[in-house]
This record gives structure tokens, C-alpha cells and sequence, in this order.
């Protein structure tokens, strides 16, 4: 029975299982999933930690990005993404170790973060979790004694960070949601503890099984083993489930996620339950839907870009980049997402490097060699649809980029003039990606038209 208020969803062809990370189709899905998380974040980002009450008065349903409405740009520096993509490169800096541990994950922080600059809310040590657990680093506190509980308070450590970040190790381990949440533990306990750390267990499985499995249900079932049943993580889920199960509308289903467990019974700045609440509503109201998933996610309130970004990871793995093909997510994006940090050639990137970059370490974990699409050529095009950050009269065909009509097409290699002064909390630094002493090598086929190159600079910062 369909309930009344639930609107029709369009069903999309779902992509293949993807069980090995040889898998031809295995850097596709990542992208995919790539895509869904920051499309999420992005969706997110204006409404962040308003309430379901004010997003409904002055938005109404956030289907669509409403940046333009709120002021705001589209591609921001966020922690959400900076997080996510730069603590995955313990990986490559312990060598792929299948058994990566807290303690090399927390030198991974210190080794890329800029203190008070970068990726992190730098509130304050008692105020911030991520801050209080990197200047706990810095004081010689090894992970995961960092992020515990007895160190730090339960009210610190069992807020929402942990599970922001975790999306990459559930790409790392296509279809096995144990390997995941085993290194997602991991990851979670530099600067977490408690119901924090099952809340990521849970979202790095969900990543890593929708590779696989496509049914919500049996998607969540496989999650919930990693964690133990008597968590608080678990009751909201079986709750959310049951809610669910009476054919209910979401918006019924969200009033009694926030009296069960909303924001007036944990302590904190952005507690990690009903935040994770959100995500399992999200998925199970969304009907396998990635537009209508994020809809809810969003629309939700408390903190949109963080739920939104990891429903937008499952989503995007489970449905694949046809499931992104419901309304134009991903034009205006055109691949582009920044990760400020310590190494700054990797700070203005995009979602194709990330993907390979991420699809490497799942192959390398795996025993198998790195990849290098058309010979490890900075812009390959070779996903469908990808312009990485190329923007412009441009589009993707067949694994080329092609120009479409007259009018300039470009890339930044420097932090763009337009994002400079951008007021988002997080701030962007960046090295040139290309200097004067550099070649610029590129094959074109005129087709008639008139082509030529150009450089775009400006001179002071």
C-alpha cells in the first residue's frame, strides 16, 4: 500500500554487485559514491544546524540546491569532505596495512592538519571533539586514548565527527562491511568514543555493502551486526524501523525520532544519535530513491550537510551514476571539491582524482596493483559524464572532453579568485598546481573551429 503522502518514486535501473575491488566496474561505483557524498554536503551546507521548524517555515522541502537563495556558493571548503578524503591517506602513508590501527590514523592528523586552519572546527579543547582530541595528540596521547570517554567526557566524545568522516573506508572494502567498520572503528577512535563509534561502524558497512546488496533492509541488517544490540545506535535504528514499517509518513516518523531522541536528551554541541537517526530515516522513507533520500536528510534539519553527505555516499554506491540522473546534480558541480591541508598540491581537486585515488587504496589493500587511467594523465575524462572541474561550454563524450559552443573553457590550478574570501569556517590554502617552468601538453581535433590556449591569472592574493 502506498500512503497517501508519499509520492511516486522513478526506479532506476540498478548497477551490477561490485564484490572485488578488481572489478572493472569498481571505479565507477566509487565515483559514484564520490559524487553522492559531496552533491550531499553541498545540498546540505546552507541549512547546517537549522531546525526541521525554520527549514520548513522559510524553505520548505530542500529538493535542490538552495545555495543561490541563501547567498552562498556552491563548492565550499567543508569539513564533511576535507575530513573524509584526507585521514583515508593513512592508507598510503602505512602502506596499506589491512590492519591499520588508531594510533597510525591519529599521526595521519597530525602529520596534514594546519592547527586552527584547516579541515577541523576549531572551537576549543571541551567545546570542539575533533579539536579536543588534537590537542590531545599534540600532548602525546596516543589513539585512541585521544578520543576516549575517560579522557574527554562521554558529552565530548559521543558527538557526530567520527561518523562524518568514514565514507571512504566503506569505499575501500567493496562488499565487506566488516573489513569497513573494522577500520572505520579505527579511524572513529582518534577522536570519538561510545555510540559515536557505532554510528560510523554503521555507515562505513551501509557504504561498503550497497557495493553488493541493494535491498535498504538487508543493507541495515548487515550493519547492525558490527555493532553490539544493546547500543543506543541500535534501539534508535529498531525504532526508526518499526516507525517505519506503519506505513507512515517521514514527517511523523522524524516528530518521534525527535522526542525519543532528539537534541533535548543528549548533551553537546551536535550529538551523534539523532543525527544518525536522521540517516537510517533517511533511507528507509527515501524508497531507494537518491533524490528522495537526500530530500529527507535535508529537510530534516539539525545538521543537514553531515547526514545529507553520508546518505548521499550510501546512495550513490547502492544506485550508481545513473541514480544521479533525476535532476542535474551534478552540472553545476562539475566534479569540483576542495581538501585543504598540510599537503597543498591536493587542495583544489575533484571527484574523479579522489575516486582513483580511493579505488587505489581498495585495489592496493586487495593485494593488487594501482591504477592510471590513460597513463596517469592529470585530466583523463575517462568516467561517464566526468568534466573534472573543467567549467564552461564543456561536456563528456565517450571519455573525451568536448566543447560545445564558443565561449572560454577552464580549470583552476590556484585557488579561484571567487572562492578566496568565501566565509565558511573552513579555510582554503592551496600550492599552484601549475607553475611557469611546467609544459602543458594537449591533443585537440579542431573539427574546423578556431582553439587556442590561455592562462587566466591574478596578481595579488
Amino acid at each position: 500500500m502506498i500512503h497517501p503522502h508519499t509520492p511516486m518514486t522513478v526506479r532506476r535501473p540498478l548497477p551490477e554487485p561490485v564484490t572485488r575491488a578488481d572489478d572493472p566496474r569498481y571505479l565507477e561505483a566509487v565515483y559514484a559514491g564520490v559524487l553522492g557524498k559531496v552533491i550531499g554536503v553541498y545540498l546540505g551546507r546552507p541549512v547546517e544546524n537549522w531546525s526541521y521548524q525554520q527549514i520548513a517555515a522559510e524553505i520548505g522541502d530542500v529538493d535542490y540546491y538552495i545555495h543561490d537563495k541563501r547567498g552562498r556558493m556552491l563548492i565550499v571548503t567543508d569539513d564533511d569532505i576535507s575530513g573524509t578524503f584526507t585521514f583515508l591517506r593513512a592508507l598510503e602513508d602505512y602502506g596499506f596495512d589491512p590492519n591499520l590501527t588508531s594510533q597510525q590514523i591519529g599521526q595521519t592528523w597530525l602529520n596534514y592538519l594546519i592547527e586552527n586552519t584547516t579541515i577541523l572546527w576549531w572551537g576549543g579543547m571541551g567545546n570542539s571533539t575533533e579539536h579536543t582530541a588534537y590537542l590531545r595528540l599534540k600532548e602525546g596521547f596516543t589513539a585512541p586514548a585521544s578520543g576516549s570517554a575517560a579522557l574527554n567526557s562521554i558529552q565530548v566524545a559521543e558527538q557526530i565527527g567520527a561518523q562524518i568522516f568514514v565514507d571512504g573506508w566503506g569505499m575501500v572494502c567493496p562488499g565487506d562491511h566488516l573489513k569497513a567498520a573494522a577500520l572505520a572503528e579505527q579511524a572513529a577512535r582518534v577522536s570519538h568514543d561510545g555510540e559515536a563509534v557505532y554510528g560510523a561502524k554503521v555507515v562505513a558497512a551501509l557504504v561498503a555493502a550497497a557495493f553488493v546488496e541493494k535491498d535498504i533492509s538487508t543493507l541495515i541488517d548487515l550493519a547492525l551486526t558490527t555493532i553490539p544490540a544493546d547500543s543506543t545506535i541500535a534501539h534508535v535504528i529498531a525504532d526508526l524501523r518499526a516507525w517505519h514499517a506503519t506505513g507512515q509518513d517521514w514527517r511523523r516518523t522524524r516528530e518521534q525520532l525527535d522526542e525519543a531522541y532528539g537534541y533535548h536528551r543528549f548533551p553537546g554541541q551536535c550529538p551523534i544519535v539523532p543525527n544518525h537517526g536522521v540517516i537510517i530515516m533517511s533511507l528507509l522513507h527515501g524508497d531507494g530513491d537518491f533524490d528522495r533520500s537526500l530530500m529527507i536528510a535535508n529537510t530534516a534539519g539539525w545538521d543537514t550537510d553531515c547526514n545529507s553527505g553520508n546518505v548521499g555516499a550510501i546512495m550513490g554506491v547502492r544506485n550508481g551514476l545513473a541514480g544521479l540522473e533525476g535532476k542535474d546534480w551534478r552540472g553545476p558541480v562539475a566534479d569540483r571539491l576542495y581538501i585543504p591541508s598540510a599537503d597543498g598540491g591536493r587542495s583544489v581537486s575533484d571527484a574523479v582524482a579522489e575516486s582513483v585515488h580511493v579505488a587505489n587504496a581498495g585495489r592496493r589493500l586487495a593485494g593488487l596493483a594501482a591504477m592510471a587511467p590513460k597513463g596517469g594523465a592529470k585530466f583523463h575524462f575517462s568516467l561517464p559524464g566526468s568534466v573534472q572541474g573543467w567549467t564552461g561550454p564543456v561536456r563528456n563524450r565517450g571519455g573525451r572532453l568536448v566543447i560545445t559552443g564558443p565561449g572560454a573553457a577552464s580549470t583552476p590550478t590556484f585557488i579561484p579568485p571567487e572562492a578566496k574570501d568565501m566565509v565558511t569556517g573552513y579555510v582554503l590554502v592551496a600550492n599552484p598546481t601549475l607553475f611557469p617552468s611546467q609544459k602543458i601538453v594537449a591533443d585537440f581535433e579542431p573539427n574546423g573551429a578556431r582553439i587556442r590556449l590561455f592562462v587566466d591569472q591574478y596578481d595579488e592574493y
